[in-house]
């Protein structure tokens, strides 16, 4: 964890702890008319979320099980975020080179690392192979290929973890730990794109298409180093009871293939993630503690055990603790609808702008100085500063009236928003500051930087900037 980090203080209330961040944020000139926009990270949030994944599923497995809680890299793919996470007890699952080189650059171990992609290059899977990386297959071909590494891998050889943390060289098998995706095919939730256990999703082996279940059960049988299966049901707007049974479906595959090997072949089953998020308030549920034990009720040969876990939760370990900030550049009407606009649009909030239904925020409303606006409320549109009608974080929501000036705070935004940027009209990344709120007289307010502000000349830099004459020939 970086020395500049803040650390936990005793608990406060996230909803508390948010607003003394917020006036916080002015004081020390955080926020300004020269930074009109930036993104805050509650450090004793996100420890507490961690806390409660580690706790949930200690209290349902057997003594000694071994479980690994391996964060989804592509919910916040920040660095000190990463190393955050891997303090607490939580390791990384990446699904391209670009999330392995965050996770390493964080000093997450090899061995608590998890690849997952549905489109991994024979180069992926090779370096996958030499740092000791777990794997899980998403299809024939790819498995087709784990076969030719196995295969070429020297008997006994031990690949180094050469982290940049500096840690010492990490031995591992010549073939890392290896599974295959599986697809229960049982359905989709309310989100459809989100949906991963259709009956056409990409993902995995398709486990109801005809001659599939027989298929995957003899590639085991076929390949002893084959020891994980892996599903994962969904994201956001995935029920509980899907999520579950998708888990007691890899449960019953993994059974079976162990039956047919005589053997305990299968040892460890990767469940994926998935927990939905209430976006609603800032009552944080569902709760892990209650999937753990929906799992006790389900599948409780599992958790005996005879098996280790491996979890993917990405969103449910940061949403909430997570807070986008902007000035309120222009306060105007149309139509008589009064039109706060922001500097928070497209580019740090995507799925809200154009999926408004599926992703609605919660706004807060502070003064100038960083206080919680009062007075009548009012229904107006929280603009964002795109060059198209629909960049808007919040469309005719009820309000105190903002003015020329005043913070909007975007809530619960601290997994796949300010992180997925989307550089529409070419605005910068916004800067990302953890905080944490001290005990004590004046309740002070520490800040870390996570993340600076993107520059103008970075912007033209990853544009072409220096190939600017390469097109004239």
């Amino acid at each position: 964890m970086p020395s500049d980090m803040p650390q936990e203080t005793p608990p406060h209330s996230p909803a508390a702890r948010r607003d003394r961040a917020v006036r916080a944020a002015v004081e020390q000139g955080l926020i300004s008319d020269a930074t009109p926009l930036i993104a805050l990270l509650d450090v004793a949030g996100i420890r507490s979320s961690a806390a409660a994944l580690r706790t949930a599923f200690a209290e349902v497995t057997a003594p000694g099980t071994p479980v690994l809680h391996a964060f989804a890299v592509k919910a916040a793919p920040l660095v000190p975020v990463l190393r955050l996470l891997a303090a607490e007890g939580i390791g990384a699952e990446v699904a391209s080179p670009g999330e392995l080189a965050l996770a390493r650059a964080a000093g997450v171990r090899a061995d608590r690392t998890v690849l997952d992609s549905p489109a991994k290059t024979t180069a992926e899977l090779r370096e996958a192979f030499a740092l000791g990386i777990a794997v899980n297959a998403d299809n024939p071909q790819e498995l087709a290929r784990l076969d030719a590494l196995v295969a070429a891998a020297p008997a006994g050889s031990a690949p180094a973890d050469t982290t940049s943390s500096g840690a010492a060289p990490h031995s591992a098998p010549a073939a890392p730990p290896c599974g295959l995706r599986v697809n229960p095919q049982l359905g989709a939730g309310s989100i459809g794109a989100l949906s991963t256990a259709t009956a056409t999703s990409k993902f995995g082996v398709a486990l109801r298409d005809e001659g599939a279940r027989a298929w995957v059960i003899q590639a085991y049988l076929d390949r002893p180093w084959l020891t994980r299966l892996h599903t994962h049901s969904g994201s956001q707007g995935i029920p509980f009871d899907l999520m579950a049974q998708g888990v007691r479906t890899l449960y019953e595959l993994a059974e079976e293939i162990n039956a047919a090997a005589g053997r305990r072949q299968i040892d460890t089953l990767d469940i994926g993630g998935g927990l939905p998020v209430n976006f609603a308030s800032d009552e944080e549920t569902p709760t892990y503690a209650a999937y753990a034990r929906l799992l006790r009720d389900t599948v409780p040969g599992m958790l005996d055990g005879r098996y280790g876990l491996v979890t993917e939760f990405g969103r449910s370990l940061l949403a909430k603790h997570g807070t986008v900030l902007t000035r309120v550049e222009y306060a105007k009407s149309a139509g008589g609808r009064p039109i706060a606009v922001t500097h928070a649009g497209a580019q740090v909030a995507t799925r809200t702008v154009y999926a408004p239904a599926s992703w609605p925020v919660r706004i807060a409303a502070y003064d100038a100085e960083g206080r919680p606006r009062t007075g009548p409320v009012v229904a107006q549109d929280i603009a964002g500063p795109a060059c198209f009608a629909g960049d808007l974080l919040a469309e005719n929501r009820p309000a105190p009236l903002l003015e020329q000036g005043d913070l909007v705070a975007a809530l619960d935004t601290g997994a796949y928003f300010f992180t997925a940027h989307y550089s529409y009209n070419s605005l910068a990344r916004p800067g990302i500051h953890g905080f944490v709120v001290k005990a004590g007289t004046g309740a002070e307010v520490r800040f870390a930087t996570v993340r600076e502000q993107q520059t103008t000349d970075e912007i033209v830099a990853e544009s072409g900037g220096a190939y600017g004459d390469a097109l004239l020939d």
